[in-house]
């Protein structure tokens, strides 16, 4: 088994979950423990990456505590942190450290990290290929390695037009949280691959995978079928969207070439973490026809 990525939650199959079938509970206890000294760290790590990478900046995001299925539904345990506490957390050399002490302290290795939720999706062409990006060397993370379309749900993108700084867990509805969820990879989607949203159909959740490369942090992982072909997209992509700077080419993989990557090695050792882990739960579903 790959040692970069881990499962940290499959969805029924065959059909996984729509957004009916989710739920979200928002809370403060699920917010990231605050360790001291940590916050002289994330501001030395974030002034170190925005000097070097000056086209980094800092939003809010989810923060995924765990998450509980029952039967049909699933629960996302929400709290909220930021793309800064997560470069300094999860992507930083003080992450080991950080998940020994949440292990010892709380008996969860994750409680001092930022945890933010990301999202990601299995795009599904009408000719039969699933469509991969290859990323920018300016990105912040995994650059030059291949991905799926992907990004973050946003406590902004719920709240409307209000200061980041504003924005509290009390305030967020969790019907709007979880719509959020299951619309932002749509609207990644748009932006990265430049696919117009009525070509797409309704995201369905595979799971929940962990990119071992971040100390842990997870990503929900989605299906999503596109009424046009490879081609198509091909030339959408060619056209641009508004994130077009976040990759540099785009390829289509076969259905059933895509069943067997992990396998097969070649292209799996260029797939980065999010991407494997979507592909690894597209395959566990697999068996009752997506």
């Amino acid at each position: 088994m790959d040692p970069e990525i881990s499962i940290m939650l499959q969805c029924p199959s065959p059909k996984g979950l729509v957004e009916t079938d989710v739920q979200a509970e928002l809370s403060p206890a699920y917010d990231r423990r605050q360790l001291p000294g940590t916050q002289t760290w994330i501001d030395a790590v974030w002034e170190a990456r925005c000097h070097h990478n000056p086209w980094l900046f800092n939003g809010s995001k989810f923060r995924l505590h765990s998450a509980q299925l029952e039967g049909d539904s699933l629960t996302f345990r929400l709290g909220l942190t930021c793309y800064k506490d997560f470069l300094g957390t999860n992507r930083a050399g003080i992450a080991r450290h950080l998940q020994q002490q949440g292990w010892q302290d709380f008996g969860d290795s994750q409680a001092y990290l930022a945890e933010p939720l990301g999202v990601g999706a299995m795009v599904h062409t009408s000719d039969d290929c699933f469509v991969f990006l290859r990323r920018s060397l300016k990105v912040g993370e995994a650059p030059g390695l291949i991905d799926i379309p992907g990004g973050h749900p946003e406590p902004q993108a719920v709240m409307g037009d209000i200061p980041e700084e504003s924005i509290r867990l009390e305030d967020l509805p969790r019907p709007l949280v979880v719509k959020e969820i299951f619309s932002s990879i749509l609207r990644e989607i748009r932006d990265e691959v430049n696919l117009p949203l009525p070509t797409l159909s309704q995201p369905v959740l595979l799971g929940i995978a962990r990119n071992q490369t971040s100390a842990g942090r997870a990503s929900a992982e989605f299906y999503v079928r596109c009424s046009l072909t490879s081609e198509q997209v091909k030339q959408r992509y060619e056209i641009g969207g508004p994130e077009a700077q976040e990759s540099t080419g785009i390829i289509f993989v076969k259905r059933e070439d895509v069943l067997t990557l992990e396998q097969t090695g070649e292209m799996w050792r260029e797939l980065c973490p999010s991407a494997k882990g979507a592909v690894r739960l597209y395959m566990l579903m697999q068996g009752g026809g997506q």
